[in-house]
């Protein structure tokens, strides 16, 4: 009876009862046919599960080039905050980024709805003067490539950036001043 019982004892510790092992199964299989048949939606939905997880992003990117699936580089015109199934492959979001915060990134968006399109990084700072940008949440997008869409390289965008924030915030001061003269 004991070595009965220390036998069942020890299957017990890494066993799964038969109801939470269906239940597993089920969502094994439903995990198996989304990822076979709807392969970019459900890698994108994986990797913005794991947003906050360097690590996970990275394996996750290997997976989809394994896969055939281009990973896009985020672009402050087309990402959203979380990772998005666009017709060339899976736009990187722009949550994934390190330092850029979920309500500037909402903020953008919703600029980005109303006004359109960013044309410039001097259109882009003025049209976001007031939010949370600051220096390093801008280096940290033009060093990721989200604003390779404005036409400079990136090691131009990193040298002119700061004045280029110092001009629209000189220019937003000069205007207020303005009015209350």
């Amino acid at each position: 009876a004991n070595a009965i019982f220390d036998d069942m004892s020890s299957f017990a510790s890494y066993a799964f009862n038969k109801a939470h092992a269906a239940a597993y199964a089920v969502v094994a299989y439903q995990t198996a046919y989304l990822k076979r048949h709807y392969p970019r939606e459900f890698m994108a939905a994986l990797l913005t599960s794991v947003l906050d997880n360097t690590g996970k992003v990275i394996e996750y990117t290997a997976e989809c080039q394994r896969m055939g699936i281009r990973v896009l580089p985020p672009d402050i015109n087309e990402s959203n905050d979380h990772f998005t199934v666009v017709p060339g492959g899976i736009r990187f979001g722009l949550a994934a980024i390190k330092n850029i915060g979920r309500g500037f990134i909402q903020k953008v968006m919703a600029d980005r709805a109303q006004d359109g399109p960013y044309t410039g990084l001097e259109n882009f700072c003025q049209r976001m003067y007031g939010t949370d940008l600051n220096k390093r949440a801008l280096e940290n997008l033009i060093k990721c490539g989200a604003c390779d869409c404005f036409g400079l390289y990136r090691s131009q965008l990193l040298q002119i950036y700061e004045a280029v924030m110092d001009t629209v915030a000189a220019g937003k001061r000069k205007n207020v001043d303005g009015q209350i003269g």
